[in-house]
C-alpha cells in the first residue's frame, strides 16, 4: 500500500491497482504520462479525503456469536473466524480506513468495549475508531457485512475516547432452559417443565447475593484470593419472567457489574443452578469469596450475550456540551430488539434444541467436586489451555 504523506490521504488499494494496470499497458514511451495519470490520481484522492476528513467514532455493533471464534481478531492468523476480522474487512471494502489500518489496527485507534468469547453473541457491543466520513458511512459498512454482523448506530466522540477505558458498566443477559432450575430429585419431562413461581423467587434471593463487592478469585483462573483485581462490583443481578418457545421454557438472567473476568459470568450462574438442584449448600455462596479455592463449574457459553455498555461519566461532561452526542441508543432500541429477535435467540434456541447442551452439562453436576484443591483446579484448566487461548474471554474486563 503506497502512502502520500499521511493517513490521511493514503491511495485506496483499488485507485492502485487500476493505476497499475494502466501503466503495465504502457511502452516506456507513455512511461512519464503515466506517473502525471498517477499523480493526478493522488491529488484526487487527497481532495475526495478533504471532503470526507477523519473523526473518531463509535459504532454500535449487534452480531450473532456461533461460528466466530470470538470478538478479538487473531493478528497474523487467518485460521479462525472473527468478528473483528470480518468488521475491518467491511470497513476497508467500504472505504472509509485505508488497507494498511486494516493491517495496523493502532493506526486507527481501534478499541473494543468488550471482548466476547467463542460463541458469545451482543446486541449491544462497543468499538471506537478513526473513519473517513463518507457518505452513507453505516449502509456502506453493512453493504460489505455478513447478515449475522449488524452496525446498528454511529456517534462522533471526542478524541481521545477509548470505548474499553471510558466504559462505567456491562450489562450481559444469559438466556437460559428454566428445567435448570429443577431441583435434582424432581422427576421432570425438560419440555414441560416450567418454573413456578415460589421457584422464580428462589433464583433471584440467591442472584441477589452477588448484589456489592466480593472477591471472585473462585470464579476465574489464575487469580489467588489477595489479587486486588479479583474483587469486583456486581451493580445489578436478576432473573426475569420465563417465556416459550419452540415449546421449551427459557428465562433470561440479567447482570450489571463495572467489568468481568474470564468466565465469572458463567460461573455465577452454575454455582447458582448448583444450589437450586441440591448439589451444593446456599452456604458455598459466601465461601466461594473466601481465601480457600471453590472449584465452581461453569454453564455453556451458549446463552451469553452483551447486552448493553454504559458510558455514564462520559454523558455526563459531553452528552451535552454542544459538540457531541450522548452514547445512549434509545433510537436504536428498536433495531437491536429486531437483530435479537432475528439472528441472536434463534441460534440459541435451535442450538440448544439440537445440540442439549444445558442438559448435558447438568448431567456433569453429580460428579462435580466442589472441594477440589487449587492446584487441582488448575491442572484442570490447563487441560483446556489450548482453547481458552483461542476463545479469549467471554465477559470483557480486565482480560482484555
Amino acid at each position: 500500500m503506497a502512502e502520500s504523506g499521511t493517513d490521511d490521504i493514503l491511495l485506496p488499494a483499488k485507485e492502485l491497482v487500476a493505476d497499475d494496470a494502466k501503466r503495465s499497458r504502457s511502452d516506456d514511451g507513455e512511461n512519464e504520462h503515466s506517473t502525471k495519470r498517477f499523480k493526478g490520481d493522488r491529488c484526487d484522492v487527497q481532495d475526495v479525503h478533504k471532503k470526507y476528513p477523519k473523526r473518531k467514532v463509535v459504532l454500535l455493533l449487534s452480531y450473532s456469536g456461533k461460528g466466530y471464534h470470538g470478538m478479538q481478531r487473531n493478528m497474523g492468523s487467518s485460521q479462525f473466524k472473527t468478528i473483528e476480522g470480518d468488521l475491518i474487512r467491511a470497513l476497508v471494502q467500504s472505504g472509509c480506513i485505508p488497507e494498511n489500518h486494516g493491517e495496523d489496527m493502532k493506526k486507527m485507534s481501534f478499541q473494543r468495549c468488550a471482548r466476547t468469547d467463542k460463541g458469545v453473541s451482543a446486541a449491544g457491543q462497543i468499538v471506537s475508531l478513526k473513519v473517513w466520513l463518507i457518505d452513507d458511512i453505516v449502509e456502506k459498512i453493512n453493504d460489505n457485512l455478513p447478515s449475522d454482523i449488524r452496525i446498528l448506530g454511529l456517534k462522533r466522540v471526542t478524541s481521545g475516547f477509548n470505548s474499553k477505558s471510558k466504559c462505567d458498566a456491562r450489562t450481559y443477559l444469559y438466556m437460559l432452559p428454566t428445567f435448570a432450575f429443577a431441583h435434582k430429585d424432581c422427576d421432570i419431562q425438560v419440555e414441560r417443565y416450567r418454573l413456578s413461581r415460589e421457584t422464580l423467587q428462589r433464583v433471584n434471593s440467591l442472584l441477589a447475593c452477588y448484589k456489592g463487592t466480593h472477591n471472585f478469585h473462585s470464579f476465574t483462573s489464575q487469580k489467588g484470593p489477595r489479587d486486588p483485581s479479583a474483587k469486583r462490583y456486581i451493580m445489578e443481578i436478576h432473573c426475569e419472567e420465563p417465556f416459550v418457545r419452540e415449546g421449551l421454557e427459557f428465562a433470561e438472567i440479567k447482570v450489571k457489574g463495572q467489568s468481568f473476568m474470564m468466565h465469572q459470568i458463567r460461573k455465577m450462574i452454575g454455582l447458582v443452578i448448583a444450589v437450586l438442584k441440591g448439589y451444593a449448600p446456599d452456604s458455598i455462596m459466601e465461601r466461594s469469596w473466601g481465601e480457600e479455592k471453590v472449584h465452581i463449574p461453569k454453564v455453556p457459553g451458549l446463552g451469553l450475550v452483551l447486552e448493553r455498555v454504559h458510558f455514564e461519566k462520559y454523558n455526563r461532561r459531553f452528552g451535552s456540551d454542544g459538540l457531541h452526542e450522548a452514547l445512549e441508543w434509545t433510537g436504536e432500541e428498536q433495531k437491536i430488539a429486531g437483530f435479537k429477535e432475528q439472528y441472536i435467540y434463534p441460534t440459541i434456541i435451535k442450538t440448544e434444541l439440537e445440540e442439549k447442551s444445558m442438559l448435558n452439562w447438568l448431567n456433569t453436576l453429580p460428579i462435580h467436586d466442589f472441594d477440589v484443591t487449587a492446584s487441582g483446579v488448575q491442572l484442570d484448566e490447563g487441560n483446556s489451555k489450548e482453547n481458552e487461548a483461542l476463545e479469549g474471554s467471554d465477559d470483557g474486563g480486565d482480560s482484555d
